[in-house]
């Protein structure tokens, strides 16, 4: 049997999984979305742009599903604290998406130029907002979260939307748009063809260019502004959940100590640097299926590197250090990890090999001389 130790890191690392999955897939939709109005010059474009994520942008919503069910099961306190401070932010989000499904099944219900237009600006917000939220949590996790607890475990938020849109905080939403806008560009060079794809490209350059300088001064900012959080006690991983029998300290560079204490981690950051200019090159070269390539792979080495960053905090207290969860003291039961790795064990393989399956079965490119001869089969 595995030990809880060992169940606490493979669902801190599979959770992980889920949220890059989350960026790289939906990362690409949403992309193309928040671009209709302001890439696609006309309605033809627009319609090839939504036709080339229209087999896809639901299973990829798949992805930050599963992530939130993941964190309700698997991390209840780190749920319960997180949806209750970002409460309004989370709702905000929702809305934002609720807009995506109505507008795929409505924008071409109508051949009329005022609807269409209203529902790619709909479709845009749904694919701005999202991303915007998400990157501005994680940018006030390397902050800090106002929360804390009483005695009887109860957690107090004491923050408000406004206070999540702090500088730095601001700057993370906006690199997390840019990488969703680099994704996709890229996938409108995979799937497109001409001019769309030349255009394509050039977006992919300066949506990577972005990336990379963003990406570059938020390091920056939190190496020498930011403060990290270092354990200053001893915890026992296979000791039932509880954050508030440890002592935490806020010092200065206290985020980069891992990437020192484990070199093989700074893999990542290389790979969240070189990434976009990589992108940058095969764009230049018209090479879109290793753009994507490098795109994706850009997502993954900024998002773990957070996450090496952080470990093994999952949401510090601002308020009072000493309540920060972590992967070792904020988790479900043994019983319920190993119910769950089960789980995962056996469908994540089989959700896997069908999401394959249908970039598989999906592959190709779109032009507009497909939309116009199949105008009413398609979105």
């Amino acid at each position: 049997m595995i030990d809880y130790e060992a169940l606490r890191f493979i669902w801190w690392i599979l959770l992980g999984v889920l949220f890059v999955g989350f960026a790289v897939t939906d990362g690409f939709d949403m992309g193309v979305g928040a671009l209709l109005p302001f890439f696609g010059k006309n309605d033809t474009e627009r319609r090839v742009m939504i036709n080339t994520i229209a087999p896809h942008w639901d299973g990829n919503q798949v992805w930050l599903i599963t992530a939130g069910g993941a964190l309700f099961a698997a991390w209840p306190t780190v749920f319960g604290v997180s949806f209750s401070g970002f409460y309004l932010a989370m709702v905000i989000v929702l809305l934002a998406l609720y807009l995506r499904p109505v507008g795929f099944d409505y924008r071409s219900k109508l051949d009329n130029t005022r609807w269409r237009k209203s529902w790619d600006w709909a479709l845009c917000v749904g694919g701005f907002v999202p991303p915007l939220i998400i990157g501005v949590a994680f940018g006030n996790l390397l902050q800090g979260v106002p929360f804390k607890f009483d005695d009887i475990m109860r957690a107090t938020y004491e923050g408000n939307l406004l206070g999540l849109l702090n500088p730095f905080g601001i700057l993370s939403g906006l690199m997390c748009v840019a990488m969703f806008l680099m994704q996709g560009s890229v996938w409108l060079q995979m799937k497109t063809t001409a001019e769309m794809r030349q255009r394509a490209s050039k977006y992919s350059l300066v949506f990577a260019f972005i990336v990379l300088a963003l990406f570059v001064i938020a390091g920056a900012w939190l190496y020498m502004g930011i403060d990290g959080y270092a354990l200053a006690s001893v915890i026992d991983h296979n000791a039932p959940s509880n954050p508030m029998v440890k002592k935490v300290v806020v010092e200065a560079g206290a985020w980069m100590v891992n990437f020192d204490k484990y070199p093989v981690t700074q893999i990542f950051p290389l790979l969240a640097l070189a990434g976009p200019v990589l992108v940058m090159l095969m764009s230049k070269f018209n090479r879109s299926g290793f753009a994507f390539l490098f795109s994706s792979l850009t997502v993954l080495g900024v998002i773990v590197t957070c996450g090496v960053m952080m470990f093994p905090f999952v949401m510090p207290s601002s308020i009072d250090p000493n309540v920060s969860l972590t992967m070792w003291d904020a988790t479900a039961s043994k019983f319920t990890l190993e119910v769950m790795t089960v789980a995962a064990a056996i469908f994540v393989p089989i959700v896997l090999a069908y999401t394959l399956w249908g970039y598989y079965k999906m592959f190709g490119r779109i032009d507009s001389k497909f939309v116009e001869s199949n105008t009413t089969s398609l979105y």
